[in-house]
């Protein structure tokens, strides 16, 4: 469950130190964890470097000004081989009596090993100094992917700590310090500034401003008062809270946003099939080609015993660059990454297949309410009849409306609050589909659509050139005037489309249920390539499906939504992506990528670091392959020394590892 989550759990999903195992899909997780625990953490690295490095250059000036034999040259370098290489010949051990020996630590073993033995073959040169540089250089590379991934893990780690330790909740008249999961739904806590907010809840009392830069990415707080909904993870900044528990730890928003990005890592993408797929059949073939190498090579050279040793270092010098350690860890930890990245700006990427799909979007769907716009209405327009002032009629419907729960009830309360006016509002009765009749200092108000006008007996007439929901009032059965009502279009949703275009994306398109004149008028503005007005939920799928179908195969449909009532649509895209998920669990479970604020903005910024992530793994694929191709052909002709090895297989790691760090930035 996502309560038992951790941010220190997070990190495992990264591919670890000597974890580029080229064993099948089969292996067993317990075969992972033991693998793990012959892997050394960076200050080990370090020690084991040093020593081995000291030891190295010792036994050289030895072997320099003395005439040892060959057994007493080996033992000289055996503890320096032994220092560099103890955990790794530990591991191919391991792994060669649980069914799975090709991995990096049985490639670099037999290597090594074969190098140190080679001087004892008839014809052969003694490489003890080169077979503990190859294993103290693998070591190095080691060293660099361990400190490249602590970065990740301590970036992620940083960013998702949201986690709370402690809940101060009011028992027996007094306030409890307690381990957040022992918290009660219904149960009451307090909230002091500098605290992180540790359960979803409800804001009892208090007034205050929240940091929601680790669940939103945005650096400007949220104004928090009484009624208003507060979710866990965010930091509360000045006043002290009282709230009312609604959610349980464990499906608390910070728990699974936890809990979701820590399996992201379980969805992997095109590029992590392709190496796993790659490695299943690439490693063995090395493996047997080398094989054939050492023996092939010499019988047709026509003296065996002679050329044997030749024919064996080129073997080994085969394996020492066949390892696709590169590859392996390279890759996975391009998207992990990637999606830590994302994370910073408030972009929650369930898994690394989404950020390919991401990667190749052509299409963009939007919902409208909710996503371009706000889905809250303002009054924009008032229209007054006769000498009745803007402000009166106003002033009327706001009574009228005083205690519907209806969404354009609110948006005339807030153009115009009625407290304390000193009138008189009775007799109110709603009629259904039509509006709302009330008495208002004894003038009977009529507030509602033109049917209820037709009902009052007042005569109305359509509003000329302005969009929206149109209110009409009648006063005591005479019409007095119209209210012009919509929804705002948000501040950045045209930026939005514009950086779209920017990305590439070549179609841009609205689906709503709204009236096709608000429709019209919102793509107009925003510049949308096509919209869909008056829509069914059952419309909206259709158009999908019709969507889906006239785009290319090669590229990716993303669609927008809020997450709640757009599940079906969610689902049909090649990517859901909610919009506005703070506090919203239907956004978390139905999309693939969930943008913890409500700025369309973010779905250009999602894209852009999708590709700019592919294009990083791809990098390493195109370098690691070409490289490794080039030095195995170079070993098959003896022109390929083994430091040229060391780096076709260590150095390339190190590179390709430092280029998957990018991906953070």
């Amino acid at each position: 469950m996502a309560s038992q989550t951790d941010t220190e759990q997070y990190p495992k999903k990264v591919p670890k130190s000597g974890s580029c195992s080229c064993a099948t899909d089969t292996q067993t997780h317990e075969f992972e964890e033991e693998e793990d625990e012959d892997k050394l953490e960076p200050a080990v690295l370090k020690r084991r470097i040093i020593i081995s490095a000291i030891l190295l250059v010792a036994a050289m000036l030895i072997q320099h000004f003395t005439d040892f034999k060959l057994f007493i040259q080996l033992l000289l370098f055996l503890p320096a081989y032994l220092v560099a290489g103890w955990n790794v010949l530990m591991a191919a051990g391991k792994n060669l009596v649980s069914g799975h020996p090709f991995d990096e630590d049985f490639l670099m073993s037999i290597a090594t090993i074969g190098s140190l033995l080679i001087g004892f073959i008839p014809g052969g040169e003694p490489m003890y100094a080169e077979a503990v540089f190859v294993m103290l250089f693998f070591q190095v590379g080691e060293l660099f992917e361990a400190i490249a991934e602590g970065n990740s893990r301590r970036s992620i780690s940083q960013l998702m700590d949201i986690r709370p330790d402690t809940a101060n909740v009011q028992r027996n008249g007094k306030v409890e310090v307690v381990d957040p999961n022992t918290v009660q739904v219904g149960e009451t806590i307090t909230i002091r500034p500098g605290e992180k907010v540790p359960m979803d809840g409800v804001v009892l009392t208090g007034n205050s401003s929240l940091n929601t830069v680790a669940i939103t990415g945005e650096s400007a707080p949220r104004d928090i008062a009484p009624g208003d909904q507060i979710i866990s993870g965010c930091v509360n900044v000045s006043g002290v809270l009282t709230v009312k528990v609604t959610k349980a730890f464990g499906e608390s928003t910070a728990a699974k946003i936890l809990d979701l990005v820590q399996n992201a890592g379980n969805k992997k993408s095109k590029s992590e099939h392709f190496i796993t797929r790659f490695a299943r059949v690439y490693t063995p073939i090395v493996v047997y080609a080398a094989i054939a190498v050492a023996i092939i090579g010499p019988l047709v050279s026509g003296d065996f015993a002679a050329n044997f040793a030749t024919w064996l270092l080129r073997a080994l010098t085969f394996l020492v660059v066949s390892c696709p350690c590169a590859l392996v860890l390279s890759v996975p930890l391009a998207f992990f990454g990637g999606i830590g990245g994302a994370s910073k700006h408030g972009i929650l990427v369930k898994g690394s297949n989404f950020m390919d799909l991401l990667a190749n979007t052509d299409t963009v769907v939007f919902d409208k309410t909710g996503t371009l716009t706000r889905g809250t209405f303002v009054v924009n327009t008032v229209h007054s009849e006769s000498s009745l002032q803007k402000k009166k009629l106003l002033h009327l419907a706001a009574h009228v409306e005083q205690y519907s729960t209806h969404p354009i009830a609110a948006a005339l309360r807030n153009a115009y609050k009625c407290v304390g006016d000193g009138c008189e509002v009775k007799d109110t009765h709603e009629i259904a589909g039509k509006g709302i009749v009330a008495t208002v200092s004894g003038q009977r108000v009529a507030v509602g659509n033109s049917e209820l006008m037709e009902a009052e007996g007042a005569k109305w007439h359509v509003c000329r050139g302005d969009v929206g929901t149109i209110i009409h009032v009648a006063i005591d059965g005479k019409y007095a005037g119209h209210i012009i009502i919509s929804d705002e279009i948000k501040e950045d949703s045209r930026q939005a489309i514009q950086d779209l275009k920017k990305e590439g994306v070549h179609r841009a398109v609205m689906l709503t249920g709204d009236r096709k004149d608000v429709a019209e008028k919102v793509a107009t503005s925003l510049g949308l390539d096509e919209y869909h007005a008056e829509l069914l939920p059952t419309d909206k799928v259709d158009q999908m499906d019709r969507l889906m179908d006239i785009k290319r195969d090669d590229t990716s449909l993303a669609f927008v939504g809020d997450g709640i009532n757009d599940a079906p649509v969610l689902a049909r895209a090649d990517v859901g992506i909610a919009m506005g998920a703070m506090g919203s669990d239907a956004a978390i479970e139905a999309a693939d990528v969930v943008l913890m604020d409500d700025k369309p903005s973010k779905i250009a910024l999602a894209i852009k670091i999708a590709r700019r992530t592919t294009k990083i793994a791809h990098e390493n694929i195109v370098f690691s392959i070409a490289v490794k191709i080039a030095i195995l052909i170079l070993a098959l002709f003896g022109l390929a020394p083994m430091w040229l090895a060391v780096f076709g297989d260590v150095g390339v790691m190190i590179l390709c590892v430092l280029n998957s760090t990018r991906t953070l930035i």
